[in-house]
């Protein structure tokens, strides 16, 4: 387990983050919602072995990918202006934005038309992604079973998931509500889940 403080998470902590994710690891991470579970989405191992974490196939597993930013989304996603306005309103925060996928998506994803794409609110993440060069496969760590602090505290995550996972990142407390899903593919965008994240729209 590594702490980091999201006031100021130290370089050298997440470089060593960044190597295990480069060498093909899994980590369990603080985002500004729930933890969750990530690598990067160039390997394929370790895409594979976060779905079979899950539980799920890579084929249907609801999966994102955590951004630094918004110039960093359209490398993977395709964005129309109406879209990018309503995403620069929500983000960084508690959002995820379902997307039409572009053709730079990696490998893994081809088959998969969209693309949910997340900026958390949170540095610990943001500085992951940005020394990590590349977006990370992310996936939510709640299970519809699991009591609600084995997906906030992160000592009791790292006592339930450590042996499945290279690194548990201690962020302190998380959330327990998810985020808002925003299904931008169709006409006009539509709140597919209500989480933590308020729209307006």
């Amino acid at each position: 387990m590594i702490k980091l403080y999201q006031e100021n998470p130290n370089p050298k902590q997440i470089q060593q983050i960044v190597d295990v994710l480069k060498d093909g690891g899994l980590i369990i991470y603080p985002t500004d919602t729930i933890y969750a579970i990530g690598c990067d989405i160039f390997n394929a191992k370790a895409v594979e072995k976060v779905c079979q974490m899950k539980g799920v196939s890579s084929a249907k597993a609801n999966l994102s990918f955590v951004c630094k930013d918004l110039s960093h989304i359209a490398e993977y996603a395709k964005v129309s202006t109406p879209v990018f306005k309503l995403m620069k309103r929500y983000l960084p925060g508690p959002y995820t934005f379902i997307l039409n996928g572009s053709h730079q998506l990696p490998k893994l994803f081809k088959q998969k038309k969209t693309v949910g794409i997340r900026i958390p609110d949170n540095a610990i993440a943001l500085a992951i992604v940005e020394a990590l060069g590349n977006p990370l496969l992310s996936m939510t760590l709640k299970d519809d079973y699991d009591e609600v602090e084995y997906t906030c505290n992160p000592e009791l995550i790292e006592e339930r998931y450590g042996r499945q996972v290279d690194l548990v990142i201690d962020g302190g407390m998380g959330q327990i509500e998810a985020s808002t899903v925003i299904d931008c593919t169709v006409d006009e965008p539509i709140v597919v889940r209500q989480g933590l994240g308020e729209v307006d729209f």
